[in-house]
């Protein structure tokens, strides 16, 4: 019986296996590895007892169950808070997180003499390895925040290297626009097409002004002033709050309700400033790496680009299956 009020409930995983089940004991290491579970002696492992790891316990103890093994799934409380906090002791995750903190600090060093794909793969592999903790950090603390902190400076190094001028995130809300006001104009931002841009200028020209003009700036102070400026500090259109160009276009012109523009902007925000991984992103990222390399002119570029976002708007606009 819980005898805390506010106990966390706790799941243990009790497997003995016999002897000869060594790809069987191999199958079982990786499995809680992989959810990050506390092994509290030889064949004894603990969990929170939370709603996405209830299915894989499950897994992992029928295919122990299928080796022969004698396999039991218990619900536990801790007894008192002293054993509570022993319990989340176990999950504390500030080691691993230091330990990817002086891994980025060391690559955060030395980006400024690294090359497109290096930037990119760096960018690649330093949010996976976040990723990879976070998602076996069941009681996030200071530790995460710490973490996060730093992977929004780094992230933000390699964006001022690719795309330099990227804009700051405006202080403001998103006014609502009449479409109607904004057909048949002239867009302008900076040259050189990266992911926020190349994206909210596919956006304009399919979901708000299919006759916009683009002109594509060297210098944004150039930017003529019957044009509509966006993805850089000053712009009509720009980064607010933490929400990216493509984002507060979407909002502007209250294209919310498209659940497929909601997965891109997903997408284009988790390229260009980091958050939740998407799984499109990293594919789409190569693509327009790719692109850039071989098309020196932006027109050709979001030509290009664009039919790669008309795909990805298909494939998230494709129905739920249940």
């Amino acid at each position: 019986m819980n005898s805390l009020s506010n106990s966390q409930a706790w799941r243990l995983l009790v497997v003995s296996l016999p002897t000869s089940a060594a790809t069987a004991r191999m199958r079982l290491w990786r499995g809680v590895k992989a959810l990050g579970a506390a092994a509290l002696r030889d064949g004894v492992y603990l969990l929170p007892d939370l709603p996405g790891l209830q299915d894989a316990l499950q897994a992992l103890a029928a295919d122990a169950a299928g080796e022969d093994g004698r396999v039991w799934v218990l619900s536990v409380y801790a007894t008192d808070m002293e054993q509570e906090s022993s319990y989340r002791a176990l999950f504390d995750r500030t080691s691993d997180y230091a330990t990817w903190t002086q891994e980025l600090a060391t690559a955060r060093a030395a980006i400024g003499d690294a090359d497109e794909a290096e930037l990119l793969r760096l960018a690649r592999r330093y949010a996976r390895s976040l990723e990879a903790i976070r998602r076996i950090d069941y009681f996030p603390d200071a530790a995460s925040r710490r973490a996060d902190a730093h992977w929004r400076d780094f992230h933000g190094a390699i964006d001022r290297l690719l795309s330099p001028g990227e804009p700051q995130g405006a202080r403001g809300s998103t006014p609502r626009r009449d479409p109607g006001q904004y057909q048949g104009r002239h867009w302008a931002t900076r040259r050189h097409l990266w992911v926020d841009r190349v994206a909210s200028a596919w956006l304009i020209l399919r979901h708000i002004d299919p006759h916009a003009t683009f002109l594509w700036l060297e210098d944004v102070r150039d930017c003529p002033a019957d044009a509509l400026g966006f993805d850089f500090d000053g712009a009509t259109f720009t980064h607010i709050g933490d929400r990216v160009t493509f984002e507060v276009l979407v909002s502007s012109f209250g294209l919310d309700e498209d659940r497929a523009l909601s997965r891109i902007g997903q997408m284009v925000h988790a390229l260009d400033v980091g958050g939740i991984p998407v799984a499109e992103a990293s594919g789409f990222e190569a693509v327009l790496a790719g692109a850039r390399e071989r098309l020196s002119d932006d027109t050709a570029l979001l030509d290009e680009i664009g039919r790669v976002l008309d795909s990805l708007y298909a494939h998230f606009a494709r129905p739920r299956l249940r």
